[in-house]
C-alpha cells in the first residue's frame, strides 16, 4: 500500500499515520521527493485503505495489486515525463495536440499546420489510416497520407503522431511519426500493443469506449512490459445511456489515474463530445481536473472535412482555447 502525504502535512500528522500503520501490525518505509511524504507499507491486501484516507494531510492511498508491475507510480520518481526533442509530456507544462482528423491533401495539411505552428503547437495530429466503422466512409490516403506527413515534418519542424491500425505498418510509421497512437478501437488488440511495446517509440494510448480503468491500466502494461516505457494514457470518452454527446467523457478518470500510475494523461474532448461548441468548456475542465495536455481536432473548413466534421473545431476558435487555457493552467499551477 502507498500512502502519500500532502506536501504541506506536518510531522505530528506524519506520526499519526505511522502509529496506525504500527498498530495494524505492517512494516513500513518513508520515501522523501520533492512534493511528499511516501510511505510505503508491506502487501495488506486485507486491509481497509478508508482507514487512511480520512486521516488528516493524507493526499490519497492507492492499494498494491500484484497484477500491475509497471503502470503504478514508482515510489521514487512519481510521475513519468516523456521527453521527445525539446518537449516534455508530463510535469508542470501542458502539451496541446492539435490537427485534423485525417491527411486529405497536402494543401489542407499545410494550411493547418502552419496556422497550428504560428499559435505554439508543435505536435500535430493526422490520420494517414483511418478505422472506420462504415466500409463506405473515408479511410484516409494510407502511405500517401505518410509521405505527406513526412514532408510536413522536414518542412515545419513539427512533431507528428499518428494512428497505427497495423503492427505490419510500423516499420513505416517508425520512420516518420514521433508518437503512435492506438485507437480506442485497438485498446484491445494484443498482437499491436506487444509491437510497439518493443519500440522505443512514445505511445498514446486510448480509452476504449467500454473500457474500465483497470482494463485501459492492463492494456498500457503490455506495452511497458515490452521495454517501452514512454506511455501516454488519452481519456476519449466512454459510450452510455446519454445520446446528446458523441461520448460521455470520463473526467474523474483523470484524478483516478494520477493517483494510481505514473504515466501522464491526456484528455480528447473532441471524441468525447463530437460536437464543435463543447470542445472549449470541456478542454477547460479536463485542464482543470489534472490533465496533462489535449488532443483537439482542427480543421480550416470543418463543414467540408472527409471525417468527424462535427467536431473539428475552427481555426480562430483554437486561438481562442489556448489563450483561455493559459489561463485555468495559471489558476491550476501548470504552464502552456
Amino acid at each position: 500500500m502507498i500512502i502519500v502525504m500532502n506536501k504541506d502535512a506536518h510531522h505530528n500528522e506524519i506520526e499519526k499515520v505511522l502509529m496506525l500503520i504500527q498498530k495494524l501490525g505492517l512494516e513500513f518505509s518513508i520515501l522523501k521527493n520533492e512534493n511528499n511524504t511516501v510511505i510505503l507499507t508491506q502487501p495488506s491486501y486485507d486491509i481497509n485503505s478508508d482507514l487512511f484516507k480520512s486521516l488528516a494531510k493524507v493526499e490519497y492511498v492507492v492499494t498494491l495489486n500484484e497484477d500491475y508491475k509497471l503502470v503504478y507510480k514508482n515510489i521514487n520518481n512519481l510521475e513519468t515525463k516523456i521527453k521527445i526533442g525539446d518537449l516534455v509530456i508530463g510535469g508542470d507544462e501542458l502539451t496541446m495536440i492539435a490537427g485534423p482528423c485525417s491527411v486529405e491533401s497536402k494543401d489542407q495539411l499545410f494550411k493547418i499546420a502552419f496556422h497550428l505552428k504560428n499559435s505554439g503547437v508543435k505536435i500535430i495530429r493526422a490520420g494517414a489510416f483511418k478505422f472506420r466503422t462504415s466500409p463506405y466512409s473515408f479511410q484516409g490516403l494510407g502511405y500517401k497520407g505518410l509521405e505527406l506527413l513526412k514532408e510536413l515534418k522536414e518542412e515545419t519542424g513539427l512533431m507528428i503522431i499518428s494512428e497505427i491500425l497495423d503492427y505490419h505498418d510500423l516499420p513505416e510509421f517508425e520512420k516518420v511519426v514521433d508518437i503512435l497512437q492506438i485507437g480506442a478501437r485497438n485498446m484491445h488488440n494484443i498482437n499491436l500493443l506487444k509491437a510497439v511495446g518493443e519500440t522505443n517509440k512514445p505511445v498514446l494510448l486510448k480509452r476504449s469506449y467500454s473500457a474500465t480503468l483497470k482494463e485501459l491500466l492492463f492494456s498500457a502494461e503490455y506495452i511497458l512490459i515490452g521495454g517501452n516505457k514512454n506511455v501516454i494514457l488519452c481519456e476519449r470518452g466512454i459510450r452510455t445511456f446519454s445520446d446528446y454527446t458523441r461520448n460521455t467523457l470520463d473526467i474523474s478518470i483523470v484524478p483516478a489515474i494520477k493517483q494510481r500510475s505514473h504515466l501522464p494523461v491526456i484528455v480528447d474532448p473532441s471524441h468525447a463530445t463530437g460536437k464543435r461548441d463543447l470542445i472549449i468548456p470541456v478542454s477547460l475542465a479536463a485542464i482543470a481536473a489534472g490533465a496533462d495536455g489535449l488532443m483537439i481536432e482542427v480543421h480550416h473548413t470543418p463543414e467540408l472535412a472527409y471525417s468527424d466534421a462535427e467536431q473539428a473545431i475552427r481555426l480562430e476558435q483554437f486561438d481562442d482555447l489556448m489563450e483561455r487555457v493559459k489561463k485555468v493552467a495559471k489558476a491550476v499551477g501548470r504552464k502552456l
